[in-house]
């Protein structure tokens, strides 16, 4: 029997500091909920909106995945390797801290907020040596199916990782629907809904819920209406 846990939305960790206004799945800076630390392997969720002109600035990182996924407007990028980079709707950036990094995240444009997801994941080796990948993604290959855009691969499809994870996007028409298979044994997923209403294993999920499902082999999703979604398929132990 499948294990599920919901999380609605409106019962996520807030955080507005004037130009950041930050809502948080886990358990992160002033937003401490003993329940809500981590989904195996998945430590952070923070769904981000940055004021035009405003961002993060240096600031140091060390064993942990940190992944990107930009959601409208652009976002530059700069670390203490000599990347300089900018990502927008369509791309995904990986980083792994490993041994220690630095990095700022600045939205340069004057008129326009940047919103994006930073999520972070545990690693499976420590203290690897840094590194950083950035990949602009083809959107109509998540229409109407899914599209993996993560894995632990760095051959396959997606960015990758130092972890047995896979990350998926899907942008579904209302009524379609599709099974997903759980990618490792031990693995669980957590859905994220950024747009519209999904049903997955039953349950109905809408704007910005989160659901985890596991000790289950594979679950139905169908989108009640036009609906985008992110997929995350994480070990469950660390």
């Amino acid at each position: 029997m499948a294990q599920t846990t919901l999380h609605k939305a409106d019962t996520r960790g807030h955080a507005s500091h004037g130009w950041l206004n930050s809502y948080h799945s886990f358990s992160f800076g002033t937003y401490y909920n003993p329940e809500r630390m981590n989904f195996g392997a998945l430590r952070v969720l923070n769904d981000d909106t940055v004021d035009a002109g405003m961002g993060f600035g240096k600031h140091p990182h060390d064993n942990m995945e940190i992944i990107s996924i930009p959601l409208e407007g652009d976002l530059e990028h700069k670390d203490s390797m000599n990347n300089v980079a900018v990502i927008k709707n369509g791309d995904i950036q990986a980083m792994s801290a490993g041994t220690g990094i630095y990095h700022s995240e600045y939205n340069n444009d004057r008129d326009k907020r940047v919103k994006f997801l930073q999520i972070w994941l545990y690693p499976n080796k420590k203290n690897v040596e840094p590194r950083y990948d950035q990949l602009t993604l083809d959107l109509a290959d998540r229409h109407n199916k899914l599209q993996q855009v993560l894995s632990p691969n760095a051959n396959d499809a997606g960015v990758w990782i130092h972890q047995d994870a896979w990350f998926h996007l899907g942008k579904f028409d209302k009524g379609i629907s599709t099974e997903y298979t759980i990618k490792k044994a031990g693995n669980g997923v957590y859905a994220f809904i950024l747009s519209g209403e999904v049903i997955i294993n039953g349950q109905t999920l809408n704007t910005r819920d989160g659901f985890g499902i596991w000790d289950t082999n594979k679950f139905d999703i169908t989108a009640n209406t036009d609906a985008e979604f992110l997929l995350m398929d994480v070990p469950m132990i660390i």
